[in-house]
């Protein structure tokens, strides 16, 4: 059966190292039941670190979406994506409230990745702003590796964070966190996160947070060789600012340098470009219409598109993110 969009009901993986997850039960207009559920995993064909299955996206039929993308790639996801990348989605998006402050922490690049984790990607990612706070972003000041190694050991949160931009960030607001790149997401802040389909997260700072004793830090790497993986660059205030795009309301939500990566755009009603995606239903209702259904659409819902859906359009008072694989074309530099 050639697959259809559909509706997709939230996929929390409980219990993560930070609070959070009030944010994501508000926008879906569900009970927030408590605990440490920051994250909602949408469309995700990606486990978490050490897992096997969890973080995966299980859809309504009880097929995880893995599977039925790997049963018919060229349906899901076009012929030119499978031709250039077979069943790999190049996308794992994500709903993120931070109900704390964010430890330090930074992601391998895919040429780290693959050469120490053997992993097809690194995590690049970024942020669409949904709520206002406080992010932080790259090196403001030399930072040695073995000053970084000294701040790691000790712990000096105050340090760390200090040696990185602090940028104030608003709703419509978009981000871009290269990979190697120190970073934190501020107290309060709710994002749609898009990113390379991995979870790999080194961790510069981990006091204060619901980590066990034996949780892998440093990816089981060991210090020496998981603090390569860092970018310590100096940003001055204008190239920190150029990761980021202020809100522009409708259209590209993204710099350009994150095309290489993932589309992320902000929409309204009207025609969308057939392919894989997701859409994140921000504000206002209407309905998702192809040529062959309709769903109806309210604040809070999370559509999975396969790429077998022939003219969708967006109908209705509604805004939205609208999250894509990159374009399986040449790569921007």
């Amino acid at each position: 059966m050639t697959p259809q969009p559909q509706l997709l009901r939230s996929n929390q993986p409980p219990d993560r190292f930070y609070k959070g997850g009030a944010a994501i039960a508000e926008l879906r207009s569900v009970p927030f039941e408590g605990g440490n559920t920051p994250e909602d995993w949408v469309a995700s064909t990606t486990c978490l670190f050490g897992e096997t299955n969890l973080g995966l996206t299980r859809l309504d039929s009880g097929e995880l979406l893995r599977d039925a993308i790997a049963a018919d790639p060229e349906a899901w996801l076009g012929r030119e994506h499978v031709a250039r990348w077979g069943t790999d989605t190049q996308l794992l998006t994500k709903l993120l409230h931070a109900g704390q402050r964010l430890p330090v922490h930074l992601h391998p690049d895919d040429a780290f990745a693959a050469q120490h984790l053997g992993r097809p990607h690194g995590k690049t990612e970024a942020w669409l702003v949904l709520q206002p706070g406080a992010v932080h972003l790259g090196f403001r000041r030399d930072v040695s590796p073995e000053e970084l190694a000294d701040l790691v050991e000790r712990q000096d949160t105050e340090a760390l964070l200090d040696a990185l931009h602090t940028i104030e960030v608003n709703p419509g607001d978009g981000v871009l966190v290269p990979a190697g790149t120190p970073h934190a997401i501020g107290e309060g802040v709710f994002l749609v996160e898009v990113q390379q389909p991995e979870d790999m997260s080194i961790l510069l700072e981990w006091k204060g947070f619901a980590l066990d004793d034996d949780a892998p830090r440093e990816l089981g790497l060991g210090w020496d060789l998981a603090l390569q993986a860092a970018d310590l660059t100096v940003h001055s205030p204008e190239q920190a600012e150029s990761l980021v795009m202020r809100s522009p309301g409708v259209g590209q939500g993204l710099p350009d340098l994150s095309l290489s990566f993932f589309r992320a755009d902000w929409v309204g009603a009207g025609e969308l470009e057939a392919g894989f995606a997701v859409l994140v239903i921000i504000d206002g209702g209407g309905s998702l219409a192809w040529a062959e259904g309709e769903l109806p659409l309210t604040t809070g819902s999370v559509v999975l598109l396969p790429h077998a859906a022939e003219a969708p359009r967006l109908t209705g008072d509604v805004r939205a993110v609208w999250c894509r694989p990159p374009a399986a074309g040449p790569r921007h530099a």
